[in-house]
């Protein structure tokens, strides 16, 4: 038994060190923020927020300014010979355009921006022209697009300027979307749904988190929201909807015969191999891998994608994400390296 211990941990270990960074999560240039808006959403979230900030920030000061006069008052009172009380009527003013005017008009003016915004949210500008299912799993996101039969997982690809509108579910308990550059939090909670639009008006690649505390891996439940040109977009939505590339060689043959005999198949979706024989009942427990190396990252967002990494995922995962669905394979060296063969075809 310890024998293969050590053997499956010295090859994650070799193939996490091939791998440069082997277990270090990904994480773009910069932070995301919610105060660097790339769409009209956020922008919208930004500008209230800096609004709050601004008022928050003028009644600080004003009161800093009248303790400060208050405290000088009080000392020329006690210094002088005859002291004079504060007028009864100055007092009463100060109660009602201190005490009562002006939070009335601040709060009045942080409701009407705020539901100025809420509103916003709701009815973003022109229809949603692409639909995306996303359902939030442990932990990780499956994203599919309904209309043209895909699924990227942890990857949603929407074209720049257009509305794209998310359809949210849970497959397990509560976990909350969150693309700070593009949009604010929404719940995904379990046997409802809930919508949101999502805009990019920049190409790029955004980072994507799940914002509510749903489990061990809650941390590294991250996905990548693509923002490309509309060209771009439907090249890339043609090129996910062909089948998984058969092997043109020998190595990638014997790599799909371990696909199917380690037992993979059981719980990861792969469109162009033969289902007649396979029970798809439990499919959903692991991400769809057709197109699996045109993908950004593997592991919910936690590993950039390279053989490294994936070699490193297959072997012992748990090291990896602890916690997470998919149990270790005992593979040899050659059954892996023609496993990693195979998923290195699927573009």
């Amino acid at each position: 038994m310890y024998p293969k211990r050590l053997y499956r941990g010295l090859i994650a270990a070799f193939s996490l060190v091939l791998s440069g960074c082997g277990e270090v999560p990904i994480s773009p240039p910069g932070a995301p923020s919610a105060l660097d808006p790339r769409g009209p959403n956020a922008a919208h979230l930004a500008n209230l927020w800096w609004l709050m900030l601004a008022l928050g920030a003028a009644v600080f000061l004003l009161v800093v300014v009248l303790l400060i006069a208050a405290l000088l008052r009080g000392r020329r009172a006690t210094d002088a010979t005859t002291p004079e009380s504060i007028s009864g009527d100055v007092g009463r003013r100060w109660v009602i355009w201190g005490g009562i005017a002006l939070p009335l008009v601040i709060l009045g003016v942080v409701f009407g921006s705020s539901v100025s915004t809420l509103a916003a949210l709701q009815d973003p500008r022109g229809p949603a022209a692409v639909h995306v299912r996303v359902v939030g799993r442990r932990w990780w996101w499956d994203v599919s697009y309904p209309d043209q039969g895909i699924a990227t997982p942890n990857e949603l690809h929407l074209p720049v300027g257009v509305p794209v509108q998310l359809q949210l579910e849970s497959a397990d308990v509560i976990h909350s979307l969150w693309v700070p550059e593009l949009h604010g939090k929404m719940d995904l909670i379990p046997t409802r749904v809930n919508y949101l639009t999502l805009q990019a008006d920049q190409e790029g690649v955004y980072r994507g988190e799940c914002a509510e505390f749903c489990g061990l891996q809650h941390a590294h439940m991250d996905f990548m929201v693509v923002a490309e040109s509309e060209s771009a977009f439907n090249s890339w939505l043609v090129a996910q909807q062909r089948p998984a590339a058969t092997p043109a060689n020998p190595q990638g043959t014997r790599g799909q015969q371990v696909f199917l005999s380690a037992g993979c198949v059981f719980c990861h979706s792969l469109r162009g191999l033969d289902e007649k024989s396979i029970d798809r009942s439990a499919v959903d427990l692991g991400p769809d891998l057709t197109h699996l190396s045109s993908r950004l990252t593997i592991a919910g967002g936690t590993l950039t994608r390279n053989t490294g990494n994936l070699a490193g995922w297959i072997v012992d995962s748990q090291h990896v994400k602890p916690g997470n669905l998919m149990p270790n394979q005992m593979l040899n060296s050659e059954d892996l390296q023609s496993l990693l063969a195979y998923l290195s075809t699927l573009q």
